[in-house]
């Protein structure tokens, strides 16, 4: 990527603002069922048409995503911890490993809290059903935006205007079935596991949106426990993983939470996409993220 032109401190501090609300889908799987389309390379030598990919949709596998689909829904309030952790290349080759964890408040339809306390810059997010408030506690710095009056589509005018994107963002939507169902291409159940949030969970994996997921799902409360990700498109396959702790679902959440008075005092700066200030050549195309070339994050 090129270099992007000088910027003033406060457009550089506000880049940073935004990159660390960012962040990167956390899902990846690895289970010994049917193929990933595109996942395999190609062994001949001679160029040869690709076989049409086998579409599996095991009912099983459905009934589970669904199931946990409707008891997010149902939800009026929720909160739990995301302690999400990415791939990142390395100068030596092999992958880094980066770690946020963000506390999670929600009220439906229009309310959500988001603190990241770090790894990285602290960071916290405000949505009242009718601004943004994107607040970085160290740098005493503030992006406010109007937005829609819903959840899902304030989170979607979030990642197409400032490039502010949550790896948990797929429990948060109104109907988190009803976003991967369109493109759905693979979910197939794995089996049971003991290992994962102190409870049994089952686990299915699922490919819709050029993502390829493997989740846990707790078998008696259907709410998410672990997911692990890879996006398709991605030549170095780097793993993306959200594990979901503390939930709490039909609290009663007191006034105040979803607005914070030491952001209404801080330095205010412009609410804009942070790559907004680079040449033409250096965006990144459409439908990408910072950490990898896969398909945008779908809302409805």
């Amino acid at each position: 990527m090129t270099a992007a032109r000088p910027a003033s401190r406060d457009v550089v501090l506000g880049a940073l603002l935004l990159l660390a609300l960012g962040a990167f889908p956390a899902r990846d799987a690895h289970a010994q069922s049917p193929s990933v389309p595109g996942s395999a390379p190609a062994t001949s030598s001679a160029p040869a048409a690709p076989a049409p990919p086998e579409v599996t949709l095991e009912p099983k596998a459905i009934v589970i995503l669904k199931a946990s689909s409707e008891r997010l829904a149902a939800a009026r309030t929720m909160s739990f911890t995301a302690v999400a952790s990415y791939e990142s290349p390395s100068r030596p080759g092999p992958a880094l490993v980066y770690t946020t964890r963000s506390m999670v408040t929600l009220q439906r339809p229009d309310k959500l809290r988001v603190i990241t306390p770090g790894d990285g810059p602290a960071s916290e997010f405000y949505y009242d059903g009718k601004t943004f408030v994107a607040f970085t506690p160290a740098e005493n710095l503030v992006a406010v935006a109007k937005v829609p009056p819903t959840i899902d589509a304030a989170l979607e005018a979030a990642y197409h205007g400032a490039a502010i994107y949550f790896p948990f963002t797929d429990v948060l939507v109104a109907d988190p079935y009803g976003d991967i169902a369109p493109q759905l291409e693979i979910a197939f159940y794995i089996g049971q596991s003991q290992m994962i949030g102190g409870t049994r969970t089952d686990m299915v994996a699922y490919a819709s949106h050029g993502v390829f997921v493997q989740m846990w799902i707790g078998a008696d409360d259907k709410l998410p426990r672990m997911a692990r990700a890879v996006f398709l498109k991605d030549p170095q396959r780097l793993r993306h993983q959200v594990e979901f702790l503390d939930w709490k679902l039909g609290a009663a959440i007191p006034a105040g939470t979803f607005a914070s008075t030491r952001a209404a005092t801080a330095k205010q700066i412009p609410f804009a996409h942070p790559d907004a200030g680079l040449p033409p050549q250096a965006v990144p195309p459409a439908g990408a993220t910072s950490a990898v070339q896969g398909e945008a994050p779908k809302t409805k």
